[in-house]
């Protein structure tokens, strides 16, 4: 594992990742720091804490349980990037805007609960263009979607997926007939 003294730099600035409904429900979280919420119980009491001191607020920061926590929210959807309490805001929130902005253009500007649930195979794998273990990898919005394979007019991963088991199960059965 790392070690790092509060004041020491270190390149694992994310400490988790986390999307919640509009009730405060997780769709999405990661936690890259087993020593900071260790169980599922301990996440989602941070979770919920997290969501109602920041669901009515209109900023985009906020400090809570020594963390340092930057946030948006669209339609029905909040997006949450945590840090420890001296990391940077714009690290974070460089990580939180590229997270929107990449799911933005998967969702077609569609980012609300029901598209985010339909395309959560492209929403994980964004994420982890973006965050390593804590690392933030990248922050660019186009270099991510570049690396999970996305342009404007391809479909987006589920469509994708389903039209190739169609066409495997067409080809599987033309290759029956034929034999």
């Amino acid at each position: 594992m790392h070690c790092s003294t509060p004041d020491e730099p270190s390149l694992y600035t994310v400490k988790a990742v986390f999307i919640l409904d509009n009730d405060g429900n997780r769709l999405l979280s990661k936690y890259y720091d087993p020593e900071l919420y260790p169980t599922m119980k301990d996440q989602k009491n941070f979770e919920s804490n997290v969501f109602s001191k920041t669901h009515k607020a209109d900023n985009e920061i906020a400090f809570l349980e020594g963390m340092t926590i930057v946030y948006k929210s669209s339609i029905d959807l909040f997006f949450y990037v945590v840090g420890s309490a001296q990391e940077n805001e714009l690290m974070l929130m460089s990580v939180l805007n590229c997270l929107f902005d990449s799911l933005s253009h998967i969702l077609r500007k569609n980012v609300e609960r029901r598209c985010l649930l339909d395309n959560m195979e492209g929403v994980f794998l964004v994420v982890d263009e973006i965050i390593d273990g804590g690392v933030i990898l990248e922050s660019d919005p186009q270099q991510v979607l570049q690396k999970v394979n996305y342009r404007a007019d391809d479909n987006p991963l589920t469509e994708q997926s389903v039209a190739q088991v169609l066409q495997s199960a067409k080809e599987q059965i033309k290759w029956s007939i034929l034999k």
